[in-house]
């Protein structure tokens, strides 16, 4: 495989439980517990799972957004986890992302060409004039009129300000770009252009993308390499075809079987789950999934499965493997 831009090891970011008059911490919230993977130059690695499985918070946490509890972030050879907020300033511009919600994204005060040159402001890149010339040039590569960067966000669709925080995410020429749930919130007519254009653009600008969704229709048509997430942690990893046509892990068969076919006439055999997600402040023991699992088995109550290689590139932590 191509060259390995990020790598992931044992990452965990727990938040402390506070109660009482002294807030005193009582517990911690387990949001992303021993979760490892990497990412390679310019392909799209896939995270899905149910909300609350700390698929965002994974995100905010290798962008240094959120502090690492442990583990390490390996961007370029460094650990970003290790180093000062100051070292961590100059590797801010190849790490972007694109948020969920277009409607809060975008700061309503600021015109659409100070919001998309921000971030070059902040990191001294280029003068005034030239700023506003590749704010001109990324609203048009984005499907924007350049004449509308003197509006602000109010004055746009959700589309449109999807479109404006892509915009934003390509001003610094990022290496990798984090998209947390980037179409969820859209149309469905809309959410295609928009993912077309992720794809156009990660031909043209050489991208790595983590593309974090809950529909995995929207992950079986752009990404290349999909990582399952329950409750903190991964449970399968594999190439794309690989994964929806040997899916193995029982929460990951779970979802592929809730992805709606095209043919009304074919009947497709759903896996209904029991019971709902445990809490993350006090998650089971043993497999995490077990209480919810169709294919249990008593060590899955006692003992955590580890993210094993079951085949070439494809990782399950499953103790029915």
């Amino acid at each position: 495989m191509s060259n390995r831009l990020v790598s992931v090891k044992h990452l965990v970011k727990y938040f402390p439980i506070k109660k009482g008059v002294f807030r005193n911490t009582v517990g911690w919230v387990q949001a992303v517990d021993d979760v490892s993977f990497d990412i390679y130059s310019g392909e799209t690695l896939g995270l899905v799972g149910e909300s609350g499985c700390g698929k965002s918070t994974t995100a905010l946490t290798i962008l240094r957004l959120e502090e690492p509890t442990s583990g390490e972030i390996i961007f370029q050879g460094k650990n970003l986890a290790k180093i000062s907020k100051n070292q961590m300033r100059k590797y801010r511009k190849d790490l972007q992302v694109i948020f969920q919600d277009p409607y809060s994204s975008l700061d309503p005060r600021m015109k659409i060409k100070n919001i998309i040159a921000e971030g070059l402001a902040a990191h001294y890149m280029l003068n005034t004039k030239k700023r506003y010339q590749k704010v001109a040039e990324l609203l048009e590569r984005v499907g924007i009129v350049p004449d509308y960067m003197e509006r602000f966000p109010h004055e746009f669709s959700g589309g449109q300000r999807q479109r404006i925080g892509i915009a934003r995410a390509l001003a610094l020429d990022p290496k990798m770009i984090i998209c947390d749930e980037a179409v969820s919130a859209l149309d469905v007519s809309i959410r295609s252009q928009i993912i077309n254009l992720f794809k156009d653009l990660q031909k043209e600008f050489h991208l790595t993308y983590l593309f974090i969704a809950h529909d995995l229709s929207v992950i079986k048509y752009i990404s290349d390499r999909v990582a399952v997430m329950y409750l903190g942690k991964i449970v399968e990893i594999a190439p794309k075809d690989v994964f929806f046509r040997k899916t193995l892990h029982p929460y990951a068969q779970a979802l592929v079987s809730a992805v709606p076919v095209p043919n009304p006439d074919y009947k497709k055999k759903r896996i209904i789950l029991q019971g709902d997600v445990p809490s993350p402040a006090n998650p089971p023991k043993g497999c995490r999934f077990h209480p919810r699992c169709f294919k249990k088995m008593d060590i899955c109550s006692n003992k955590e499965p580890g993210l094993k290689e079951i085949e070439k590139d494809h990782h399950v932590a499953c103790h029915l493997y």
